[in-house]
């Protein structure tokens, strides 16, 4: 019963959620944004260069895409945008650890 429940309800909301794809891309590259600006002020372009690149050049396609209201692959890229930034971080924060540790 709860899935019925809930397969009407999505397709009730199915049409709304068509037009926020604008919407889910502004979120994803926000995120996306905010997390390679950390990764930059942690010095990720000496330090994990190719993670922050790949980051960086990620949330450029991204909003190419978007421009080109292709909202579903904007997003897409600004995903892996937010994922290579943490990758940044977390070598930098690695090469920290192993720093101390000597």
């Amino acid at each position: 019963m709860r899935g019925l429940v809930f397969a009407v309800i999505l397709l009730i909301a199915m049409p709304a959620l068509a037009g926020c794809g604008s919407v889910y891309y502004t979120a994803s590259a926000t995120a996306a944004s905010t997390r390679l600006e950390q990764a930059r002020q942690m010095g990720a372009e000496t330090k994990a260069p190719y993670e922050y690149t790949f980051a960086r050049e990620h949330l450029l396609q991204a909003q190419v895409e978007a421009a080109e209201a292709s909202y579903s692959d904007a997003a897409s890229y600004a995903e892996t945008a937010e994922l290579y930034a943490q990758k940044a971080i977390d070598v930098i924060q690695t090469q920290k650890k192993s720093g101390d540790s000597k």
